[in-house]
């Protein structure tokens, strides 16, 4: 394992961190270490994902974090030749998948998924997501599956936090 990995981060991984286990009250140490790891070259999403967040509330935790607290270079752009060239083979596998029903594929179309592992295939890069392979699924194009398929490293939160050496300690009578 390589120790300057770089980290795509999916926006499942943003929202289940709010609403369960990471919650801005509970832990802020997971979000600071976000921040803290971007800023050392390490942990990045793309521009989409951005755009998944922000479609929330103005006045959810997630959405004012990632207004007011995520520099505009921790979301990378996917407009550039090479991958939008990747995105156009992901498509067109899925588009032409006879596993997957036609509203699996429209929303897929619709998604970040496609255009995060179009960025990491081209820069070599790992996506992180807590979506569970499911090679059978036929309503839904799971990312670990679709990272699989077109050889793109994939983990979940735990793994990435674990290669970043995050810990979080707390001491003291709170």
């Amino acid at each position: 394992m390589s120790a300057d990995r770089v980290f795509l981060v999916d926006s499942d991984v943003f929202i289940t961190a709010k609403n369960l286990y990471y919650a801005f009250d509970i832990c802020p140490g997971f979000w600071k270490s976000l921040l803290h790891h971007h800023q050392a070259g390490r942990v990045y999403s793309i521009d989409r994902v951005r755009g998944e967040l922000l479609a929330g509330s103005k006045t959810e935790d997630l959405v004012r974090w990632v207004r007011s607290e995520v520099p505009q270079e921790f979301f990378l752009p996917v407009d550039t030749a090479s991958v939008a060239s990747s995105y156009t083979d992901i498509m067109m596998w899925v588009q032409r998948h006879p596993r997957y029903f036609d509203y699996a594929k429209a929303k897929f179309a619709t998604g970040a998924d496609g255009w995060l592992v179009a960025y990491a295939r081209v820069h070599g890069a790992v996506v992180v997501t807590n979506e569970q392979s499911a090679p059978e699924s036929r309503r839904e194009v799971k990312l670990p599956d679709l990272c699989a398929r077109f050889r793109v490293r994939h983990e979940n939160t735990f793994a990435m936090l674990r290669a970043l050496k995050v810990q979080f300690d707390q001491t003291g009578d709170h």
